[in-house]
């Protein structure tokens, strides 16, 4: 890897391309061979983190710049793919899809606030921050704002919202490896966490760029393959991109189909009145606690004397112990189950519908819809543009120049993955309602109980009729990608391909989260403000030891499955553009903007998006001992567009400060014209 210019590397990965599909060929061969399924899985597993790990040794270096910012010598192309891949994490690979599928309009709010993002990016911020240079984002808040304090906030935003991030790779690294090698889960999150560790622990950003190049590769081929393939089947044509329009109408006579069959409604009725019950249960506090555990208690010792079946008594069992010991925690968990049975006994809503709507109460369901929509878009935006991990890529380039053809490059390949997205959507939902909706319970395919095990599917005969109704099936939106291929009886080599590209995805990632934060850490704390006359060697040293001590603690967290991965995803997006997007926008375009300002900016933008964030999504904090913290949403804006209140916040508070306090001294005005002229470098 130590050349660096286009054509070589062109070689290099145009064989490793086609080494790449000779494996899968090879694969399909012995599957139709009676190789056994797991071992097709750890085939893809193994060999693909082998690779990985072979070019992070063939990457090591002991150079700070190689390190860092992999020499500034990455070509834009290559940094266009490395961009891709680290931008494509598991949540566009394997929470996108899944997204688009249980949310159909709603969720192209990703789609579009994540691309609309790298505009951003383009435009106002990646030349800018490559004409200054450095390492890291704090380093240009230390040079634009003068000193530590803007440092320090700029590395603990960073921190944070990159563990965040990180958490969620590491979470779909899990799910993977518990269901294509048949670990379990929390195993899993840490056999994939070696894989992520040895390409950062040992070179750095040289070697995660080349890796992210090389994973690039597996998972856009990981991506259009199975959807190609269910394309063909069934409209004849492999380009699903076209023709998912053409099934989406389709999906739409099937909808009116399920939806007005009457076991559906009855289903639907159903689910509603056990949330009815759990809201009486509710008012009806302590009392109804009491009466809930001598129920449970008389209908075990029933069915005990009885004989049951096993899992009868067995599920009992489970609901008695998960029941809460004391009147708060059971108003947490009823309300909890009320909002699911309640939100599962809705009426559905058609796939092409932007947002809900009838009557009164439907136009003002319909306004909060729309607000979400566009206030997700407006924090993914601004996320993007603020995400440590994305700048900290034009970093590498040897130019300015270089710098916004990679963006140009990042774009266009993050584009394949994007405008595919919506048709993975389409066609798994029509496989589900045509094949899967109105079958026999207990002749369900095998794939339904075997993400089942794992948490990611649930069936409930809520009606007791035998047969499967759409408000029947519950499916996290993460298995929607992985589970394609055996949704439409695909080969499992196919299965094997999809958990490979979603690996690359999850790891690429994480290596480079976790190589922004081990760098924020050790340059802008310890080499900057601790020990500016540490060696070259002792900042490696101090770099490699907290990136390992963070991927643990992270694969500790995601171990304990906290929440959907793009739910995560997107609350990293708020606080990175809450605590980031305001300081490094005004930072650039104004040169009034001063220390005091940037500092309260950032760290009122990043408490008002925490402080929102938290006291939305969650009502208690066991661990903590603290209970009944919730409340509802300010014009009902969710948890995920937190950062529409801290990027708001954040403006006000640079702008006022600033203008009431001391003007910037004349070289940080000169520092500013400097890196406003980009076109002036080389």
């Amino acid at each position: 890897m130590a050349d660096y210019t286009a054509g070589p590397l062109r070689r290099y990965y145009a064989f490793y391309t086609a080494a790449f599909f000779l494996f899968i060929l090879a694969l399909a061969v012995l599957e139709r061979f009676g190789m056994p399924p797991r071992w097709i899985g750890y085939s893809f597993l193994f060999l693909t983190i082998f690779l990985y790990a072979t070019i992070g040794v063939l990457a090591r270096t002991a150079s700070v710049s190689e390190y860092y910012v992999a020499g500034r010598r990455v070509p834009a192309i290559f940094n266009g793919m490395a961009t891709g891949a680290d931008w494509m994490s598991a949540a566009s690979f394997m929470g996108l899809a899944g997204t688009l599928y249980l949310s159909g309009y709603q969720g192209l709010a990703y789609v579009m606030g994540w691309t609309g993002g790298y505009v951003l990016v383009g435009l106002l911020l990646a030349p800018y921050l490559r004409r200054f240079g450095q390492y890291t984002i704090p380093d240009f808040l230390a040079a634009r704002y003068g000193g530590n304090p803007a440092r320090l906030v700029g590395v603990f935003a960073t921190v944070l919202a990159s563990f965040v991030y990180v958490v969620a790779q590491i979470y779909g690294v899990g799910l993977i490896t518990s269901r294509f090698v048949g670990l379990q889960f929390e195993i899993g999150v840490f056999v994939g966490l070696a894989g992520i560790l040895v390409c950062s622990f040992l070179g750095g950003m040289r070697a995660v760029t080349w890796t992210q190049v090389a994973q690039y590769a597996i998972l856009i081929v990981a991506y259009l393959v199975p959807v190609t393939i269910l394309s063909y089947q069934v409209t004849g044509i492999p380009v699903p991109q076209l023709t998912y329009g053409h099934v989406l109408q389709k999906v739409q006579v099937l909808e009116e189909r399920i939806f007005d069959d009457p076991a559906e409604i009855e289903a639907r009725r159903m689910f509603r009145e056990r949330g009815e019950g759990y809201r009486e249960r509710i008012r009806s506090l302590p009392e109804s606690l009491d009466e809930e555990k001598l129920r449970l208690a008389e209908q075990i010792n029933e069915l005990k004397t009885s004989n049951p079946q096993m899992r009868e008594v067995v599920a009992l069992e489970r609901e008695r112990r998960e029941l809460p010991a004391t009147s708060e925690g059971a108003r947490s968990y009823w309300d909890k189950l009320m909002r699911q049975a309640m939100q599962r006994g809705a009426e559905p809503e058609h796939h092409v519908t932007p947002y809900p709507a009838g009557g009164q109460a439907g136009e003002a369901v319909s306004d909060t819809a729309r607000l979400n929509f566009l206030s997700l878009v407006f924090c993914l935006m601004v996320g993007t543009a603020a995400l440590p991990h994305v700048l900290m890529r034009y970093y590498t380039t040897p130019s300015v120049r270089e710098a916004r053809s990679s963006v140009f490059w990042s774009l266009l390949f993050i584009l394949a993955l994007y405008l595919t997205a919506p048709a993975y959507a389409v066609f798994a939902k029509y496989e589900i309602y045509s094949t899967l909706i109105g079958s026999s319970i207990a002749q369900l395919p095998v794939w339904v109980s075997a993400w089942g095990k794992i948490g990611l599917v649930s069936i409930e005969d809520v009606n007791g009729d035998g047969v499967l109704q759409l408000v029947e099936l519950a499916l996290n939106p993460d298995v929607i990608l992985l589970a394609t291929p055996e949704i439409a009886g695909l080969p499992y080599v196919i299965s094997g391909l999809v958990a490979a590209g979603a690996l690359a995805a999850a790891l690429s990632t994480a290596d480079g989260l976790l190589l922004t934060i081990a760098s924020a850490l050790s340059h802008d704390v310890y080499y900057k403000i601790f020990r500016p006359n540490a060696t070259t060697q002792w900042r490696l040293v101090v770099s490699k030891s907290l990136l390992l001590v963070v991927a643990v603690l992270a694969a500790s967290v995601a171990s304990q499955k906290p929440a959907t991965i793009l739910a995560m995803v997107a609350w990293a997006f708020s606080l990175a553009g809450a605590a980031f997007f305001p300081a490094l926008i005004l930072g650039v375009f104004w040169k009034r903007a001063n220390a005091s300002g940037a500092v309260s900016g950032m760290i009122l933008g990043l408490l008002v998006t925490i402080y929102y964030m938290v006291r939305v999504q969650v009502d208690a904090i066991p661990w903590l001992g603290i209970q009944g913290i919730g409340m509802e949403p300010w014009f009902g804006i969710q948890s995920t567009s937190a950062g529409v209140w801290g990027v708001a916040v954040g403006f006000v508070t640079i702008i006022v400060v600033s203008l009431f306090g001391q003007a910037p001294s004349k070289e940080t005005q000169d520092f500013v014209e400097s890196v406003r002229y980009p076109e002036l470098d080389g």
